[in-house]
């Protein structure tokens, strides 16, 4: 049964009505707390090591899972190692959102880290969520470790999103892409006051004729730093894009850096980057609507972020 602090954090990092009408694995200050499988879709506890493994059959179309992460204890740290096996031609969304929250001064931290393998032709949309709140001093930390293999004429769907409020984040991407494989990754972070925010993304396509887009949008306010690392190998005929758009406000930081590598004369990548403030004309063009210039701004940066 979820208290009213474990609910509203569902509601932010995920959908609490869809949540609990599919596969789901709840966990709550480093324990399930809910769980549900399905016909298809089976969530087994690891034996040597905290976390689970989510096994989807092949050919299983239309179906979610979702394991969100709920961290309310102050002075806690949780450690969990998630695999999950997408069976061949099967077409799901993997839902993984992590919430704290914390009114104490003492740190609450997670670490998270997945496996993922797409078997050949299967399409996963995988969705991950970090959000943190509560008033005082407390740091609230997420570092996360992703390695996802994706078979020949698999299709990866990716959002990566930090919606406000994490102290401090280290977020590590690797994937490998196959004949034919797909990709296409959206990363939207927000970061304000002494926030820091960091992304490492690691893409090799390795397979003939394989695709990755990349697009970053990211929002850093006050004192806030974000450090962004894309580094997109070509080891054969394949086609490559990243597209990292940030904007700056106050005293905050933001590096982008890009590394582009081509072993193929058949490789296309491409790297694009901007840095910038909000425009005045487009501040001026909401205020004479009647915002304000604390709402124009506000209605900006949310579509930037959209």
């Amino acid at each position: 049964m979820l208290n009213s602090v474990e609910e509203k954090i569902l509601d932010t990092i995920d959908n609490v009505k869809d949540l609990f009408s599919g596969a789901h694995n709840v966990r709550s200050n480093g324990k399930a707390i809910s769980r549900s499988i399905s016909k298809n879709i089976d969530i087994i506890n690891k034996e040597d090591k905290p976390g689970i493994n989510v096994v989807i059959k092949p050919n299983t179309i239309g179906e979610s899972v979702h394991v969100p992460v709920i961290l309310s204890d102050e002075n806690f740290k949780d450690l969990v190692y998630n695999t999950f096996d997408v069976g061949e031609g099967s077409d799901v969304v993997v839902v993984a959102g992590c919430g704290i929250h914390n009114c104490g001064t003492k740190t609450t931290q997670h670490d998270g880290i997945h496996d993922f393998i797409v078997r050949k032709g299967a399409h996963l949309k995988y969705v991950e969520k970090h959000y943190a709140g509560g008033d005082g001093e407390a740091q609230k930390i997420f570092n996360t470790k992703t390695i996802l293999e994706v078979e020949e004429d698999g299709v990866l769907e990716m959002e990566l999103i930090q919606i406000k409020g994490v102290t401090s984040t280290k977020k590590d991407t690797e994937i490998r892409l196959h004949k034919n494989a797909h990709l296409i990754i959206t990363e939207r972070i927000f970061t304000e006051l002494d926030q820091e925010a960091q992304s490492h993304i690691n893409i090799e396509l390795v397979g003939e004729d394989s695709t990755a887009q990349v697009i970053s949008r990211s929002v850093s306010k006050d004192n806030s730093k974000q450090l962004f690392y894309f580094n997109m190998k070509g080891e054969n005929k394949c086609r490559g894009h990243i597209e990292c758009d940030s904007i700056i406000m106050g005293n905050a930081q933001v590096t982008s850096v890009p590394s582009l590598s081509a072993y193929n004369e058949d490789a296309e990548l491409i790297h694009e980057a901007a840095i910038g403030k909000i425009a005045s004309d487009q501040l001026m063009k909401l205020m004479s609507l009647g915002l304000t210039e604390k709402e124009a701004e506000e209605t900006i940066l949310k579509g930037f972020l959209k």
